[in-house]
């Protein structure tokens, strides 16, 4: 019995922790969702911007233009890019355990390159370090950024996988993160990042003819030059405040699962204790009777 209580009292005392992170969690989750919610048309409009601009380009202006680089494919370079966004606690139900999963499964699909990596978030980066017989080298790492996610953070990480791109020679940057879809869902997400040209054409309409009503002084070249790091940045503001909110809604979810079984775990605990001692009563009235009839023969 005595131990019993003791394991009833130990997983009061984890029931009030998981209650506690499910209620930090659900304080958070609110403000994370209106981030989302007023970074989504930005990104969203500056992707269409970026690409009317693109189709605006005259050729030779353009190809000798530093920006181009960022539009250029780049087939059969032997080497490629990938940004792993996790989260740093664990804790958090399948949130991690999904993009690790995704992320061993595009390592397998370009095991035949050299794989430079940028990590955000503690849990990733530890995988990343603890892989064995893949040609993979950390270039970044960013971790302790969540849950205060800032355009800051996006500005510097836009400038490593830039930098990356162009020093490297990689043959192109994929993203791997969690999008949110609901406090109840996520979705692990494998996009392409750079180059930018394959997911600008599917948003340009037809070349040319956009914007033949403006003038534009510096010219389109210059803004389109000026854009992209904007453009870069607000992306990966908008995919950091995705994995945020949905790291929130994951661990809501899991420690409310976790307090329900605490709940589920006292319950049969208390039950069993109570059978116990129930059991001991009547062993001992039994033995009170047994001795009064024994003293009465």
């Amino acid at each position: 019995m005595r131990d019993i209580r003791k394991h009833i009292s130990s997983v009061k005392s984890i029931k009030q922790i998981t209650y506690a992170m499910k209620m930090v969690a659900a304080a958070r989750i609110k403000r994370a969702q209106n981030s989302i919610l007023a970074s989504r048309p930005f990104a969203r409009e500056m992707e269409h911007m970026i690409a009317d601009l693109y189709t605006e380009m005259e050729t030779e202006d353009f190809n000798s233009s530093p920006a181009h680089a960022l539009f250029e494919s780049r087939k059969g370079a032997g080497s490629a890019g990938l940004v792993l966004i996790t989260s740093d606690k664990g804790l958090a139900g399948s949130f991690n355990t999904n993009l690790l999963k995704n992320a061993v499964a595009w390592l397998r699909a370009n095991k035949d390159k050299k794989i430079y990596a940028v990590c955000v978030g503690r849990k990733g980066r530890d995988f990343l370090k603890r892989l064995k017989g893949v040609d993979l080298e950390i270039v970044n790492e960013m971790v302790g950024i969540f849950p205060k996610v800032s355009y800051v953070h996006a500005n510097l990480l836009a400038e490593h996988i830039t930098r990356l791109y162009a020093d490297r020679g990689v043959e192109s940057v994929t993203l791997v993160y969690n999008e949110f879809k609901s406090l109840i869902a996520q979705r692990v997400v494998n996009a392409g990042l750079l180059p930018l040209k394959r997911h600008i054409l599917e948003l340009s309409g037809p070349a040319g003819g956009s914007f033949r009503d403006f003038d534009f002084e510096p010219d389109k070249l210059k803004l389109l030059e000026a854009l992209l790091p904007r453009y870069i940045g607000a992306q990966l503001y908008r995919i950091l405040l995705e994995s945020q909110a949905a790291e929130l809604a994951a661990r809501m979810n899991a420690m409310e699962s976790a307090s329900k079984n605490a709940c589920e775990l006292i319950e049969g605990l208390t039950l069993k204790l109570n059978k116990m001692r129930q059991a001991m009563i009547t062993t001992e009235l039994n033995e009170i009777v047994s001795g009064a009839e024994a003293l009465g023969g």
